[in-house]
């Protein structure tokens, strides 16, 4: 848990790379594919998860319903952040199937094996779906586009074509801890494509990103993220990054889309329900650090927020993990 932090503990952050250290990976899911042409998988969505593709041989195509298809060769990486249904083809004119109607080898809890096809030039692909919990790594997520193509045969890309050769021979011989080795690497490419379009893409440039990459406004975000325990006003942000109150306040609400006090109660309710999912804390407690007065004051305005008071929601946590 964050706790008050003392003056002389302050550090210059760095709130791009908070954020992007914040997309934690969990429940990782993976098959491996091998396919032989003519071949089509069809992948219903996967709400809350994000999914992703690794060509280790071959070519095919990504392709959503009436939409733009997208070519992946040998080493490109597909990454759809949303967990939106899709299909993978040989050739864009191929009919496709949808995977849970497809025999599937299960190695692991964790891990499956696909083959199919018409017999003719072979595919391997390596599909996974995870998921992110963090608010911050939340927040990034739902700014991403419908899919991110990292493609490994670019200058400069040489590391990233090494790293899924390693997801490749892991997931071909599955020794001990391979599933550990995979869900790490998984991690590595998913931020790495995150990080890609961040660089490159204008639109990574423009609201609640394009505020973290400010110099001042990215600090006082970083600040409240890092610390949300603080207690923050408008003026104690302004000084820590070197504004006048009202620069700063009409900054952040061109930059952010929103006042600073009004962010800074959302980051707490954010913390809030990661602290009631993750932990044993007391509600008392958590309001406690929150800065609110009482338990009752902090489940009204939690309530208001969420839309169930903090109990409802660590029962309802509690009983999901039972099942």
């Amino acid at each position: 848990m964050s706790q008050k932090t003392p003056e002389y503990a302050w550090q210059p952050v760095d709130p791009l790379g908070e954020a992007l250290h914040s997309l934690r990976m969990s429940g990782t899911f993976y098959c491996r594919s091998e396919l032989t042409a003519p071949w089509g998988i069809d992948l219903p969505p996967m709400p809350e998860c994000l999914m992703f593709h690794v060509v280790t041989s071959g070519s095919c195509w990504v392709e959503f319903e009436g939409r733009e298809k997208n070519y992946l060769g040998r080493g490109d990486f597909a990454l759809i952040p949303h967990g939106r249904g899709h299909m993978l083809k040989n050739e864009p004119e191929a009919e496709s199937i949808n995977i849970f109607d497809l025999p599937r080898e299960l190695i692991s809890p964790r891990y499956e094996l696909l083959n199919y096809g018409g017999g003719g030039t072979e595919t391997h692909v390596i599909c996974g779906a995870v998921r992110v919990e963090d608010p911050a790594a939340q927040r990034i997520i739902n700014m991403l586009p419908e899919i991110i193509v990292t493609q490994a045969n670019t200058p400069d890309n040489e590391w990233f074509l090494s790293t899924i050769r390693l997801m490749m021979i892991e997931a071909q011989t599955m020794r001990p801890g391979g599933d550990t080795v995979i869900t790490r690497i998984s991690d590595i490419l998913v931020v790495q494509a995150i990080r890609s379009w961040l660089e490159n893409d204008p639109l990574a440039k423009t609201g609640w990103l394009g505020a973290l990459q400010d110099s001042q406004i990215g600090q006082a975000i970083a600040l409240i993220h890092r610390y949300p325990t603080h207690p923050w006003s408008v003026e104690t942000l302004a000084e820590r990054i070197g504004m006048s109150r009202s620069a700063f306040a009409a900054r952040f609400m061109t930059l952010v889309g929103e006042p600073p006090m009004h962010y800074v109660r959302q980051w707490r309710f954010n913390v809030a329900i990661g602290w009631l999912q993750e932990s044993d804390l007391p509600i008392a407690e958590i309001a406690d650090q929150l800065g609110y007065q009482s338990e009752a004051a902090f489940s009204r305005a939690f309530k208001k927020f969420v839309g169930q008071t903090p109990g409802s929601l660590r029962r309802s946590v509690s009983g999901s993990s039972a099942a």
